[in-house]
């Protein structure tokens, strides 16, 4: 079987995807299920913090605020594509032993090559961009720092990365787990407070013909699925499953895929419950108040107590929101180094890495706050999300070409139900952003 694989990709891997990180968590023989599970959660919780980043409380506010519960149902199908889409890369990682970028390498010409990898950074600076803004605003909403200063300070968390960087893997994923489990306290204290309608939040889990029919709300539910499955998370996560000292073998890779996949799930059920919490209380704290123009962060944290009564309440979504940046901050340089090593084989030291990912970030965030403050930057996050959503096909295109290729994947290739579905999936993301991309171009 081993060789029929290596026969399927032209050139032999010549480094390991991470290789600083790979195979240097130890997974236990012969353990319990749940001391397997512990051993190979982790990589999820990094996956999820993509699902949950300030680029999504724009769009999930705006979705709450205007159409109260209705795009529930979005989030929930949004979480189901990154469920499937993320079980794609964990198998790509473990069977091939190649990230989503070393596989393009390896398949594609150095042109195509080149061009993913452009879209892909543009991707990557994106994302950043809605973390470096997402800071800054909780930085200014909680001590009152100017947005200016902020987006400085934010460049400051280099250092901080990479610390824990030369520390190992498992404390870059205790920071993470540490930082999303004060996101979900923030919003289980906000949704009690806000005391939303649970039967109103059951029926928008259920899709409504409306949401197409509707133009503004296609455009805020595009927007919602497009800041939910993150392009650069599918070359991050098929990098990151390596990380663990599972056995190379063909029941090895078998079990590696089972909970690695557990694992994501899991992970990718929390951030559904961020993501819908942040639009329930949107939905229950404006939308029934009549406050409907609310569709930015600043707007949602001046509101948030007047409306509910609660001093913490406005605390706590600046608190949740700082978190989120920050973490999603950690993913996005590892997802950025994972991007430049696999498709060009460049080694840069990972402070200079983060360096450059962060400035290209950093510089038009602050040239945006300076000359037009907050209302600039809440659009700049709005732009970021419609960039990560064109760059979307890019990445999911080549991971189900190559998790449905019999061989390269040998016996682990896609089942024919699988293969329908993610080809479904892709279908349905292309064809919603190319509408995305003319409306917001050629719309009114």
């Amino acid at each position: 079987m081993n060789f029929n694989l290596k026969s399927a990709w032209r050139k032999d891997k010549t480094s390991h995807s991470l290789s600083e990180a790979y195979s240097s968590v130890k997974v236990p023989k012969n353990a319990s299920f749940w001391k397997k599970y512990l051993a190979f959660a982790g990589p999820g919780l990094m996956v999820a913090v993509g699902y949950m980043d300030p680029g999504n409380w724009a769009t999930d506010i705006a979705g709450g605020a205007q159409f109260g519960y209705t795009l529930l149902s979005v989030i929930l199908i949004s979480n189901i594509f990154a469920m499937v889409l993320q079980h794609l890369s964990v198998k790509l990682g473990v069977v091939a032993e190649r990230d989503l970028a070393q596989a393009c390498r390896d398949h594609f010409s150095p042109t195509t090559n080149f061009i993913l990898w452009v879209f892909c950074e543009i991707a990557i600076a994106a994302c950043d961009l809605a973390e470096v803004i997402g800071s800054a605003i909780a930085l200014n909403l909680l001590f009152g720092i100017p947005l200016t200063w902020g987006i400085v300070i934010t460049t400051v968390d280099v250092l901080l990365i990479l610390l824990l960087q030369s520390k190992g893997f498992r404390w870059i994923e205790s920071i993470v787990g540490g930082l999303i489990f004060i996101i979900l306290a923030c919003f289980v204290y906000e949704l009690i407070i806000s005391q939303p309608a649970i039967n109103e939040v059951l029926g928008g889990l259920i899709p409504k013909a409306e949401i197409i029919q509707n133009p503004a709300m296609l455009y805020i539910a595009i927007g919602i699925l497009g800041a939910t499955v993150m392009p650069h998370n599918l070359y991050l996560h098929s990098s990151i499953v390596q990380t663990r000292d599972y056995d190379r073998t063909k029941e090895g890779k078998k079990e590696a895929i089972k909970f690695a996949t557990l694992d994501s799930t899991v992970s990718l059920m929390l951030a559904f419950f961020i993501n819908a919490a942040i639009l329930i209380l949107a939905a229950a704290t404006f939308h029934i108040t009549g406050n409907k123009h609310v569709a930015d962060i600043h707007d949602a944290y001046k509101m948030l107590t007047p409306i509910l009564g609660a001093s913490m309440a406005s605390i706590a979504f600046a608190i949740a929101l700082l978190a989120s940046g920050q973490n999603s901050t950690l993913t996005g340089t590892l997802a950025g180094q994972i991007v430049m090593e696999g498709f060009l084989n460049i080694r840069l030291k990972p402070w200079l890495r983060r360096l450059i990912t962060r400035l290209i970030a950093v510089i038009p965030a602050l040239i945006v706050a300076i000359l037009y403050g907050e209302k600039g930057t809440t659009e700049l996050l709005v732009l970021s999300q419609v960039i990560l959503s064109m760059q979307l096909s890019f990445a999911v295109v080549p991971l189900v070409m190559f998790t449905s290729d019999k061989a390269k994947m040998g016996e682990f290739v896609n089942k024919p139900f699988l293969k329908t579905c993610v080809w479904i999936i892709s279908f349905i993301i292309i064809i919603l952003n190319l509408y995305l991309l003319y409306q917001t171009f050629f719309g009114e």
